[in-house]
């Protein structure tokens, strides 16, 4: 029985890449592994089929015999008797599966891993008030974090000395155990994947190149920052390893709750309380602002609750080119702890009101109308 075609095999075109290849083969391998197909000889020659095509395929002076000449590269003879066998071998089978996967893992089984490690990224919540938000500021922050050891430079070793290889992995940081059918690389016991060992630690590090100190920065704060965001500052983060890049620190905004603001976006909101009296008549209210008091114009017959913008006097958001507005909410402040003359005069004044109808309380008579309809609806 003749065989299939190689490419046609792993379902890729006879000039895909390397990559190609690799994905096409990694598909077929998860899908047709004896493990997950047990007792089903089917997949298990599919498996294999697989297997020896992705050797021929993935080896360029094989590949390039195949396509001149086929199969026929392989048969008896056709490299110098040898062939490259190995197809059923359980150890050959190993290597391949392993060059292929172990990339899932972040290193591959013939070259080993690298045993340099990036420091870890920080995080400090940093909490601002509403006007070092609005306007920036620059402040100093202490957290602690590893910092490399000055003594000895980072290598850990005593000054003089230097880190060995370790004998164990012969520097690469892995070593691989058989077990039956795979071969299982495993972080190398007596160097913890470093591929280096010190013999004669340093005095202040101990050996791990790096210190826990407590380190102090400027940060210095964008103006329109809000809670949420976060200020990157590249290298301040943890010391790596073995020679590793310095990880980052990410300083995250808190903007406390303030006295007299509420913050939306480029927006602020307060409430501005007046007098029953400046609401009926009308008038001028001073309010403020982040950039000082203005006046406001309030309309006789001002109802509470009502709303008055005023343009431009809000935030402008960091990512933003304009400012937003001030919004402010009026809040008639009904009056307390009168005098006795007072309650009389309001007496007076509330028996005039009620003797002119509704026309000085026109809410008073749409709400009346809206209770009649709601009972009109009930009883219908």
């Amino acid at each position: 029985m003749s065989k299939q075609d190689y490419y046609e095999v792993l379902g890729v075109q006879r000039g895909a890449s390397a990559d190609e290849i690799k994905k096409a083969y990694r598909r077929l391998a998860m899908k047709h592994h004896p493990d997950r197909n047990p007792d089903d000889a089917e997949a298990e020659a599919k498996f294999k089929e697989a297997k020896e095509a992705y050797e021929v395929l993935s080896d360029d002076q094989k590949r390039g015999m195949y396509d001149q000449h086929g199969h026929a590269a392989f048969e008896q003879g056709g490299m110098g008797g040898g062939g490259f066998g190995g197809f059923g071998d359980a150890s050959g089978f190993s290597d391949v599966f392993g060059d292929v996967f172990g990339d899932i893992f972040g290193q591959n089984g013939r070259r080993g891993r690298s045993n340099v490690f990036r420091g870890a990224d920080l995080r400090y919540e940093l909490s601002l008030t509403l006007e070092q938000a609005v306007q920036g500021d620059t402040i100093n922050i202490s957290f602690p974090t590893y910092s490399g050891c000055e003594t000895c430079d980072g290598e850990g070793a005593k000054p003089g000395t230097s880190r060995k290889t370790c004998d164990t992995c012969n520097g690469m940081g892995q070593v691989r155990a058989q077990q039956g059918f795979f071969s299982v690389q495993q972080t190398c016991p007596t160097c913890r994947g470093a591929g280096t060992v010190v013999e004669d630690p340093c005095d202040d590090c101990y050996g791990q190149g790096r210190i826990q100190q407590e380190k102090t920065l400027a940060v210095k704060v964008p103006p329109g920052v809000d809670t949420g965001d976060r200020i990157r500052l590249s290298g301040e983060g943890e010391a790596g390893q073995n020679g590793g890049p310095t990880g980052d620190l990410y300083v995250e905004i808190n903007v406390k709750a303030h006295d007299i603001f509420e913050r939306d976006g480029g927006n602020l909101h307060c409430a501005v309380p007046i007098s029953f009296a400046k609401a009926t008549l009308g008038g001028e209210v001073n309010v403020p602002t982040l950039e000082g008091e203005v006046a406001l114009k309030i309309p006789e017959g001002t109802q509470s609750g009502r709303l008055f913008r005023l343009r431009g006097k809000g935030v402008k958001p960091v990512r933003s080119a304009g400012k937003g507005d001030l919004y402010c909410r009026v809040d008639v402040e009904t009056p307390v702890n009168l005098t006795d003359e007072q309650e009389k005069l309001l007496q007076s004044f509330q028996e005039s009101i009620e003797s002119g109808g509704d026309k000085h309380r026109p809410r008073a008579s749409d709400w009346r109308d809206s209770v009649k309809n709601f009972f009109k609806n009930i009883g219908s």
